[in-house]
């Protein structure tokens, strides 16, 4: 199982969007060259995270913006927002298991809980980290830079 790039680069913009909002037009052309993504799949992105409320888009003229204070966006909000999962579910369960074959038969009696249980352990810790939280570390990353410790 693998979560796609879209949520660690919808996570990359709202960085770029924090340290650089001040200083430069946050645009998909602005954002790729940080990301060395396509400005398409940028855009794609961006429509999904203005669809879920958590960012603005000018049009024409361009710029992005968070449309929430840091603290109130969590690592899920993100997550539900770009993330294809249908009905939530992180995982998929294969359709037709054989009736005629006893584990084919119990599958999903042996394994349903115990993917949820997974489900809401991540979700918990998803949701227990926000951009806060990545805003606190990317400047501390950037100090160290300054001083020379990469």
């Amino acid at each position: 199982m693998q979560i796609s790039s879209r949520f660690t680069l919808a996570i990359h913009i709202f960085a770029c969007i924090d340290t650089f909002g001040n200083e430069y037009k946050i645009t998909s052309d602005f954002l790729a060259g940080s990301t060395n993504v396509n400005p398409v799949i940028i855009r794609k992105i961006l429509g999904q995270l203005k669809g879920a409320g958590l960012i603005e888009v000018a049009r024409g003229t361009g710029g992005t913006a968070v449309v929430k204070p840091l603290d109130e966006i969590n690592l899920l909000d993100i997550y539900n927002a770009v993330e294809c999962a249908p009905s939530g579910e992180l995982f998929h369960f294969h359709e037709n298991p054989s009736t005629n074959c006893p584990v084919g038969r119990n599958i999903h009696h042996i394994l349903d809980d115990k993917i949820q249980r997974v489900q809401n352990a991540l979700e918990k810790e998803l949701a227990s980290i926000t951009l806060q939280d990545i805003k606190r570390d990317t400047e501390k990353y950037l100090r160290e830079e300054e001083k020379g410790n990469p």
